[in-house]
């Protein structure tokens, strides 16, 4: 940082602006000067100056207004300003400091006086500069680190979705990786939503795993059974999204939060005759409508313990065919405007 001081003079008698200047030549300041307070305005604005000495009784433009018009500008509102006059009253000295001057020197001035007033004013503008500096510098690294550590927490979220993830994985065996398919079928999904941002795609990815993390409350005898359930059985199968909901509601973080809300509703339908709440509509968030119709699509296509794989165009006919039923026709349209990349993830 440059503390080669450089101090603007400010007063419409050129021999006052000359006593200054001599006073404080030994210094080695750099001087400019200006005789009005319009030219003083002017210099300002294209010149950077330390501090400001300015005499009151101006035409046109008195120092006060001059003063004024700096504070008010947020470039020029912190350089120390001396008001350097011949109006010793009261009135006017108060006036000086509630517009914001830093000092206020009356003439005539005893040389060391005006030295050590400048001085003074230029020390305190220099600490400033380098404590402003200093804390700029620290919130820079409170940013950083702030940031390295919610990446840290992040990346810890994900890595636990990943371990619960394979933990489902053992409970059935379909599941593994179908929760993939689902986690980036759902990404694109959200991706070509127009109500979603990339945050959002980013966020069913990793959340979206966690769909059906609630099975782990659930028997292996309805899980791994070869025929349908009959009622009873499904009403149990149905509590694995009140299960997921039950160990994840209390989380603070947005994946989580993101994975409570899917493993809750993906089960819900758009004509309300889903579960576990019946949900309806709008009523379901977005991303359970989004995971439901990736969830569907891709247990279609693949075999499980209690039915066989569907081909493409019998699962892309059911996906047609439950739209504005069991699916958001809006997110249907979409689907089926980029069916082949959906098709590809999910035949993978």
């Amino acid at each position: 940082m440059d503390f080669h001081y450089n101090v603007l003079i400010v007063d419409d008698v050129v021999e006052n602006i000359q006593i200054a200047m001599n006073i404080l030549r030994e210094e080695n300041y750099n001087f400019t000067f200006a005789l009005s307070g319009e030219e003083a305005l002017s210099l300002i604005q294209s010149n950077k100056y330390d501090i400001i000495l300015l005499d009151i009784m101006m035409p046109d433009m008195d120092g006060y207004m001059v003063c004024e018009k700096i504070k008010q500008d947020e470039a020029s509102q912190d350089i120390p300003i001396i008001f350097l006059t011949a109006k010793a009253d009261i009135d006017s000295i108060s006036k000086g400091f509630s517009l914001g001057a830093s000092d206020y020197l009356i003439k005539p001035f005893h040389a060391e006086e005006l030295l050590a007033r400048v001085r003074t004013q230029l020390e305190l503008y220099r600490s400033k500069l380098i404590l402003k500096e200093h804390n700029l510098s620290l919130a820079a690294k409170v940013k950083y680190e702030r940031k390295r550590v919610l990446d840290e927490i992040e990346e810890g979220q994900k890595e636990i979705i990943y371990m619960l993830t394979e933990l489902i994985e053992s409970c059935s065996q379909e599941t593994g990786e179908h929760v993939k398919r689902v986690a980036l079928m759902s990404e694109l999904l959200g991706k070509y939503h127009p109500a979603l941002s990339d945050d959002d795609a980013k966020n069913l990815l990793y959340a979206s795993p966690m769909h059906d993390i609630g099975k782990v409350t659930i028997p292996d005898k309805i899980l791994q059974k070869e025929d349908s359930l009959n009622t009873d059985e499904f009403e149990i199968m149905k509590t694995h999204t009140t299960a997921a909901h039950s160990f994840l509601k209390n989380s603070k973080r947005k994946i989580i939060q993101s994975a409570d809300v899917i493993a809750m509703q993906h089960h819900e339908k758009w004509d309300g005759t889903g579960y576990p709440n019946g949900l309806k509509g709008e009523q379901i968030h977005l991303y359970g409508r989004i995971v439901a119709i990736s969830d569907v699509f891709d247990a279609l296509l693949h075999e499980r313990y209690y039915k066989k794989a569907w081909d493409v165009e019998a699962s892309i006919a059911y996906m047609k065919d439950n739209a504005g039923t069991h699916f958001d026709p809006q997110l249907i349209e979409i689907f089926m405007e980029h069916i082949d990349e959906f098709v590809a993830i999910a035949t993978s």
